[in-house]
C-alpha cells in the first residue's frame, strides 16, 4: 500500500517494458506514519533504476531536510546477509550501497526563481549540487547539515536535476489534465521533454548484486520477497534476496530446461534410428536445453542445478536409448518374420527332410539373411537380433543337415564346421555393433561434457563483465566524488575515501577474476567428469551382464 505501479513499452528500446512506481506523498501530516513513509522511500529505492524525488518552489536547505528518509537507508536496507551478533553491529560501507543504488534524480516543481548562484547563471545541475555542498567543521552542527547531503553524495551512482516551471497560472491547474498542450507553458514543456528524453535513455534495465538483470517475472518475485520481509518486521537485504530470487529462478530454469529437452526429443525422434543420427539429435536438444538455462540460472555457485539438469538429462538420454533400443529389437523381430514365413511354411510341408533338403534349407535362410541385412532403418540392434534368430534356428539346422541322406558324413560333418563358422561371424558382427554402440555413447558423454564447458565459459565470461561494470560504476563514482572533495578543500574526507577506491581497483583487476573464473570451470569440470564416469560405468556394467549372458548361452 502506497505505491501505484504500471507498466508501458519502453518507448526507445525494443523488447523493454517501462515500469514506472508512483509513491504517495511523504511527510503527509494527516496520516503521520513517519515509519510507513521510511519504508515506501526504502521500497522505492530498491525496486527502481532511477529514483526521482519531487519537491515545490527551490531546494533549500528545509527541502534537504525534509529528505531525512536518505540517512536511515542504512538502517533500512542491508545490502548483505549477517550471519553474527557482531556483523549486525557493523555498519555497512557506503560503498556496497553505490553499487546496486538507483540514478537520483532531483525534479522541483512550481519553480518561480531565476537559476543563479551569487548572481551567475548556473544549470539545473549546477544548482544541484550547491545545495548539497558540504559545510565544514567537525561540530554537531556541521555534522547534521552535512549528513543528508553526504548520504545522497555517497549512495547514488549519479545526479540529475530538472527544474519545472508552472504548467499553468491561475485556476486553471486545477484543470491542468484536460487542457492541451498548447495551454500549457513552452518552458514547462520543454523541461518535461527534457525529463523524459533522460528518463528513456539513461535509465538502465534493473539488476541486483552480482549485476543480473531482472525480467518481469523476477522483478514481481523481489518486490514479493522485499515486502514480506518489510511486513515480517525485518530489514530487507539485497543479498538474500537474490539467494531468494536464484533458488526460485534456477529450480525453474531446471524444469524448463528438461521440458524442453523431453519434448524436443520425442518431436524429432523417429524409432528406430542409428546411432549416429540418434546422437546427433540428443546432442542438439542438449545443447539448446542448457542454453534455456544459462539463459535463467544465475548465482548457481556450488553447481547444485545445473548438476541437477546434467543428471536429468542422462537419465532421458538412457530412457530414449532403451526405446530406440526396444524399437529396434521390436522392428527386426517383425522384418525376420515376415521374411521367415516362406521358410517356416516349408518346414511345416516337410520341404526340407527330402534328400538334398539341407541345401535346399541354407540357399533359403542365406537369401533371408541377405535380405534383412539389406532392409533400412532396423536400429542399433539388428545384428544381435539377427545373431539370436540364427542361435534360435541352430538346432533346427542341425536336425535337417543330419536328416539329409543325399550327404555323407563326411559332407556333414564339413557343413557342420561351416554352420558353427557362420554363427562366429554373425555373434562377431552383433559384438562389433554393441561396441560401436557403446563407443557413440561415450563420444556422446565427452560432446556434453565439452558443451558443458563451452557454455559456462561463455556465462562466466558475462558474469565477470557485470561484476567488472558494477565496480567499475561504484569506482567512477567514488573517484567522481573525491575529486569534488579535492577541489572544495574536504582534504580529509577525500583521503579517507582513499580505501574504497583502492579496494574497487582491486576487484576490477581482471588476473583475480580470471582466476576466479578458471577455477569455477575446473570445479565444474570435475563435476562433469563424475557424470560422466558414473554414466560409463553403468554402460560397462550393461556390457559385461551382456558378455556373460552371452558365455551362459
Amino acid at each position: 500500500k502506497g505505491i501505484w505501479m504500471w507498466c508501458v513499452p519502453h518507448p526507445h528500446k525494443q523488447n523493454h517494458t517501462l515500469i514506472l512506481l508512483d509513491t504517495e506523498g511523504l511527510g503527509d501530516v494527516e496520516k503521520g506514519d513517519q515509519k510507513n513513509d521510511c519504508w515506501i522511500f526504502a521500497l522505492a529505492v530498491l525496486l527502481s533504476s532511477t529514483f526521482v524525488y519531487n519537491s515545490m518552489g527551490t531546494i533549500d536547505h528545509y527541502a534537504v531536510e525534509k529528505l531525512h528518509y536518505v540517512s536511515e537507508l542504512t538502517d533500512l536496507i542491508k545490502v548483505k546477509a549477517t550471519k553474527s551478533l557482531e556483523e549486525e553491529e557493523e555498519e555497512e560501507e557506503d560503498i556496497e550501497y553505490v553499487r546496486f543504488f538507483p540514478n537520483f534524480v532531483w525534479a522541483v516543481r512550481d519553480f518561480t526563481l531565476e537559476l543563479s548562484i551569487e548572481g551567475q547563471p548556473v544549470t539545473d545541475d549546477q544548482y544541484l549540487e550547491y545545495a548539497l555542498k558540504l559545510k565544514k567543521g567537525n561540530n554537531k552542527q556541521a555534522m547534521m547539515y552535512n549528513l543528508p547531503r553526504l548520504c545522497i553524495r555517497n549512495f547514488f551512482p549519479s545526479r540529475k536535476c530538472f527544474v519545472f516551471v508552472r504548467p499553468v497560472v491561475g485556476e486553471d491547474i486545477n484543470k491542468i489534465e484536460s487542457l492541451p498542450e498548447n495551454d500549457l507553458d513552452p518552458k514547462f514543456l520543454h523541461e518535461t521533454l527534457r525529463f523524459c528524453d533522460y528518463v528513456y535513455r539513461q535509465s538502465e534495465v534493473k539488476t541486483i548484486k552480482g549485476g543480473h538483470h531482472l525480467n518481469g517475472r523476477m522483478f514481481g518475485t523481489l518486490a514479493q520477497t522485499y515486502v514480506e520481509t518489510i511486513r515480517s518486521g525485518a530489514v530487507p537485504c539485497l543479498e538474500n534476496a537474490v539467494i531468494s530470487m536464484a533458488t526460485i529462478e534456477n529450480e525453474s530454469a531446471v524444469k524448463e530446461a528438461m521440458a524442453y529437452y523431453q519434448s524436443s526429443m520425442v518431436k524429432l525422434a523417429h524409432f528406430p534410428m542409428e546411432a549416429e543420427e540418434f546422437s546427433q539429435m540428443h546432442g542438439r536438444c542438449e545443447k539448446e536445453a542448457l542454453e534455456i538455462f544459462m539463459k535463467r540460472s544465475f548465482k548457481d555457485e556450488d553447481h547444485q542445478y545445473q548438476q541437477q539438469l546434467m543428471e536429468g538429462i542422462i537419465q532421458s538420454y538412457h530412457e530414449f536409448l532403451e526405446r530406440n533400443e526396444n524399437s529396434s529389437v521390436m522392428t527386426c523381430h517383425g522384418i525376420l518374420k515376415k521374411l521367415s514365413a516362406k521358410m517356416e511354411h516349408n518346414l511345416e510341408l516337410g520341404y526340407y527332410s527330402k534328400p538334398g533338403g539341407y541345401q535346399l534349407y541354407k540357399e533359403d535362410r542365406d537369401v533371408l539373411v541377405q535380405a534383412f541385412q539389406q532392409k533400412p532403418r532396423k536400429g542399433v540392434k539388428a545384428q544381435e537380433v539377427l545373431d539370436n534368430f540364427l542361435e534360435q534356428k541352430k538346432v533346427e539346422a542341425e536336425t535337417i543337415l543330419q536328416a539329409d541322406k543325399k550327404l555323407t558324413d563326411s559332407d556333414k560333418q564339413l557343413a557342420a564346421e561351416k554352420e558353427r563358422a557362420v554363427l562366429m561371424e554373425q555373434q562377431k558382427a552383433a559384438e562389433e555393433e554393441k561396441r560401436i554402440h557403446v563407443e557413440q555413447q561415450l563420444k556422446d558423454q565427452e560432446r556434453s561434457h565439452q558443451e558443458n564447458m563451452v557454455q559456462m565459459k561463455e556465462k562466466m565470461n558475462a558474469e565477470v563483465e557485470s561484476i567488472k561494470k558494477e565496480a567499475e560504476k561504484a569506482l567512477n563514482c567514488k573517484l567522481k566524488e573525491q575529486t569534488e572533495l579535492l577541489n572544495k578543500g574536504f582534504t580529509e574526507k577525500a583521503r579517507l575515501m582513499e580505501e574504497e577506491i583502492e579496494g574497487l581497483k582491486k576487484e576490477i583487476n581482471l588476473q583475480k577474476i580470471h582466476d576466479l573464473a578458471v577455477l569455477y570451470g575446473k570445479l565444474l569440470g570435475s563435476a562433469l567428469v563424475t557424470l560422466c564416469d558414473c554414466s560409463d560405468n553403468q554402460d560397462k556394467k550393461n556390457m559385461n551382464q551382456s558378455q556373460q549372458k552371452r558365455r551362459q548361452k
